[in-house]
């Protein structure tokens, strides 16, 4: 079928008349799911007394979220492919509202759980929204179009927190989740308006068995890694969750691999591009995530200690704010760059500057400018990589597979993260300073967690290197286009259903 009678088939008789609509509305709507990510930081500490809840109990508002997204993201990816990828977009984003709707008439500790649940359940907003543009957009539009809506992860979560922080300092809590409601309200409303349907669906039936492995799996290996610290490494929690996580895994791991219609397709995600793409992805979210633990623990700590700023949360949110900015300048160049010399080496990029940036931290670290130029080095670096991931995955896989592949891709990041909030907690536990009668996290500890970022982002540039080379423009990036899909190691092109047909 040739380039043109296949762009026919998929987006329906024509591209949309409004690509520029298209993009800007799927990134907007990226762009609010991502602040749930940073909407409760600034009342953590405040949460105990406003809820009337330990703070063991409030601390579920965090990891109910966490664990919510890591179940949904790849869930509604497959069901998106299935049942239409605008339909799951418009269902992630009224679990928004409703999540936020709940939290906001919350008083007490188990509606706010619920509510952040609730929210959590939008996180496959962003790789949906990537898979409808390599379906309807105009093939010269997909590489900066999805390197755009990429970003939204981080510049969401950037600017949100100087956001957030306002609203709190000056306004009910409350407001918070009803600005997010109305947010997600005008998103729901642009999508229904502006975005069409992408008519490429892979049919068949929902893998239910496979969804309730990897969610068993997942909820326990997350619940461990974020628990860990607070329950104890070596207690029987923790270790008898880790040990069901491997065992859940791999026997749901060999049920994929034998059922005719998996929740994951195992084999694609075994080829070497989508393989060594998802690797990096874990080591670039864990790389990301140390920044957002150690910048503003910096900036909030005493000035007393002889290395903490001694700035608010607001300060904090103002400071980081300008990396999501940069993340998004980024993306046209990081489109550039994948269109002229292929996605592998953008990501490669993308793993030398993260590196760089927090080489740079260890040596400046003692002023406001300090920190604000380290956010930005990072986040231009992290904009790179995250630009160049969907082009990768996008390259590697049939059309009708891009929703479930690129929900993959995402929730290897946040497994990242998880893992980057864990092994920090651990290393600033015990590196600590007396400062009075209380222990801080020392110098020494925020450098040693820098230098593991930075180790984290050359682990992403040594994976990255064993990417299949550079192919032609037109098939690295402008996927769209493609049947199969299939990267240099060879893939496959499997069955497309498109209104009705198999192509």
């Amino acid at each position: 079928m040739s380039d043109a009678l296949h762009r026919s088939a998929a987006a329906g008789s024509s591209a949309p008349p409004r690509p520029n609509a298209v993009v800007a509305v799927l990134a907007f709507a990226g762009i609010v799911v991502s602040l749930m990510q940073t909407l409760v930081i600034p009342i953590v500490p405040e949460l105990p007394r406003l809820l009337d809840a330990s703070a063991s109990n409030t601390a579920w508002t965090i990891t109910a979220t966490l664990l919510a997204a890591a179940v949904a993201t790849p869930v509604v990816g497959r069901l998106g492919d299935m049942y239409g990828k605008r339909r799951m977009l418009l269902i992630s984003i009224a679990s928004l509202i409703s999540g936020s709707v709940v939290a906001a008439l919350s008083d007490s500790v188990v509606p706010m759980i619920a509510g952040r649940a609730l929210q959590g359940l939008a996180a496959g907003v962003i790789p949906l929204g990537i898979s409808i543009m390599r379906d309807v957009l105009p093939a010269e539009r997909l590489a900066g179009s999805t390197a755009l809506m990429s970003a939204s992860l981080g510049v969401g979560g950037a600017l949100g927190l100087p956001s957030a922080a306002f609203l709190a300092d000056n306004f009910d809590w409350h407001v918070l989740f009803w600005t997010s409601a109305a947010l997600g309200a005008v998103a729901l409303v642009l999508v229904l308006t502006l975005v069409p349907e992408s008519k490429v669906r892979t049919g068949g039936r929902f893998d239910l068995i496979g969804a309730l492995g990897m969610a068993t799996g997942l909820v326990s290996l997350l619940l461990a890694v974020s628990k860990g610290g607070d329950w104890g490494w070596s207690s029987g929690s923790v270790l008898g969750l880790f040990a069901v996580s491997v065992l859940v895994l791999v026997a749901w791991g060999f049920y994929e691999l034998r059922t005719r219609q998996p929740l994951v397709d195992l084999r694609t995600t075994a080829r070497r591009q989508v393989l060594f793409t998802n690797l990096a992805s874990i080591a670039f979210g864990f790389s990301m995530f140390a920044m957002s633990l150690v910048l503003p623990q910096l900036l909030q700590l005493p000035e007393q200690t002889g290395y903490g700023l001694g700035k608010s949360m607001m300060t904090v949110g103002l400071v980081l704010a300008p990396q999501g900015l940069v993340m998004m300048a980024m993306a046209p160049l990081s489109a550039a760059i994948t269109k002229s010399r292929g996605p592998k080496i953008t990501l490669m990029t993308g793993a030398v500057i993260v590196a760089a940036g927090y080489g740079l931290n260890i040596v400046l670290m003692s002023e406001v400018w300090h920190l604000v130029l380290v956010s930005c080095v990072i986040g231009g670096g992290v904009g790179f990589a995250y630009g160049a991931m969907p082009a990768l995955i996008m390259g590697a896989v049939p059309p009708s597979e891009t929703a479930a592949a690129n929900s993959l891709n995402t929730l290897m990041r946040s497994i990242g993260t998880s893992f980057a909030s864990a092994v920090a907690g651990v290393v600033l536990a015990q590196m600590t300073t007396d400062f009075g009668t209380t222990a801080l996290p020392s110098e020494n500890g925020f450098k040693v967690v820098m230098a593991i970022g930075a180790g984290a982002a050359l682990l992403a540039l040594v994976l990255a290197a064993f990417l299949p080379g550079r192919r032609p423009a037109a098939q690295a990036v402008t996927a769209a286009g493609d049947t199969g899909g299939g990267d240099t190691d060879g893939g496959h092109s499997g069955p497309v259903e498109v209104s009705g047909a198999k192509s």
